[in-house]
């Protein structure tokens, strides 16, 4: 069976925000899984960058892993940090602007 995970080690304890570094003016991003099913990404921001508002087919799982964030969902925005998670409901515009150097996991079931 062929696996599905990619760019990580496996059999090793990760830390998933020394995952990615930071990149003034950049969004990094990783992907760590990706199928029809699901899809798990981790990114970096640097202060003021954003994903400006858009939709998705699946449920976005979203987990602050540094930093802060500002998820908006239907219009409503909510600060996310370091440990922090929140649903954006498939199907939703939502944005992510790095309130400051913000990383976050990206987990999208579909």
């Amino acid at each position: 069976m062929e696996s599905l995970l990619k760019n990580i080690e496996k059999s090793q304890v990760l830390r998933l925000k020394e995952e990615l570094a930071y990149q003034q003016g950049q969004i990094i991003s990783k992907t760590l899984v990706q199928n029809d099913a699901i899809s798990i990404t981790l990114f970096s921001f640097s202060k003021g960058e954003e994903i400006s508002t858009h939709e998705s087919k699946g449920d976005a799982f979203v987990t602050g892993l540094d930093g802060v964030g500002l998820i908006t969902i239907d219009g409503k925005d909510y600060e996310l940090k370091e440990g922090e998670s929140i649903v954006m409901p498939a199907c939703h515009p939502h944005a992510v602007l790095a309130k400051e150097n913000f990383k976050m996991m990206l987990v999208v079931v579909f």
